[in-house]
């Protein structure tokens, strides 16, 4: 009991010690929306008209692909393009659609280098995540081309799953998915060109086999479109042995509800 209190105390401490600066940081750097820029009331968090245009996706869903439906049809129903198509994967999570505020989020942090989001955002998916993180092995992000890291500096996959590991408490592994071919950017191009530009692109870096046999893995993208890249990354995934593989993303392009 005695240590907890002291925690505890050790902790107020700390708080009452940072806050000039933490004050300080506010008049050099006040709190904004993340995604407009509009003055807030504190950091990492958008405003009351950003955050009106958020659609979150929110059961009723497809089991497999989380299409949102209109009306629940109960437990267990699936849409039927996971009857008629079904993914490599075993179920698809995102935290909202890829529009409005979600949109501008996704490009700050693959765009314009806002690596600030990340925790913010890595929290939705967490939420979004229907407790499949909580129960995975490790989380993977989808990696980028060694060649493109030197161009973007850095992978906003990666950047996502390292938050959502570190608030889950769950092991990242970044090393283990790698990226063998070079591809084109997949922006502009139909489902089947997107397809063939991926296909064959991923594959488990030799000597981590282990990493992925018999485990639960979290698949870690920022916007899921076609399915085409995750759909490759899976497929290099389950060649390994993975068990279970949840595609976690924070946005999902959607037409409609169903």
């Amino acid at each position: 009991m005695g240590t907890i209190e002291t925690k505890g105390e050790t902790g107020r401490i700390r708080a009452q010690l940072l806050r000039p600066f933490f004050m300080l940081a506010d008049l050099v750097y006040p709190p904004s929306c993340a995604a407009c820029g509009v003055s807030t009331g504190g950091h990492r968090g958008l405003c009351a008209r950003c955050w009106s245009e958020v659609r979150f996706i929110e059961r009723p869903y497809c089991e497999v692909l989380g299409i949102p439906f209109s009306h629940d049809l109960g437990p267990g129903i699936l849409s039927a393009e996971a009857i008629a198509n079904p993914p490599p994967f075993d179920r698809l999570r995102s935290a909202a659609t890829h529009e409005h505020a979600v949109r501008t989020l996704v490009h700050g942090l693959k765009y314009r280098d806002r690596t600030d989001l990340a925790p913010m955002m890595a929290g939705w998916m967490l939420r979004a995540s229907d407790g499949m993180v909580e129960r995975c092995d490790a989380v993977i992000p989808v990696p980028l081309h060694r060649t493109r890291m030197v161009s973007r500096k850095f992978n906003q996959a990666a950047e996502l799953g390292r938050h959502l590991a570190r608030l889950a408490g769950k092991p990242l592994l970044p090393a283990t998915l790698l990226r063998v071919k070079r591809t084109s950017q997949q922006v502009g191009l139909g489902v089947r060109a997107r397809e063939d530009n991926v296909r064959g692109a991923f594959a488990v870096a030799a000597g981590r086999e282990s990493d992925v046999f018999g485990k639960r893995i979290v698949l870690v993208d920022d916007v899921y479109t076609t399915g085409a890249t995750v759909g490759a990354a899976t497929r290099a995934l389950r060649k390994a042995g993975a068990a279970d593989i949840t595609v976690l993303t924070f946005a999902r392009a959607l037409a409609e509800t169903i």
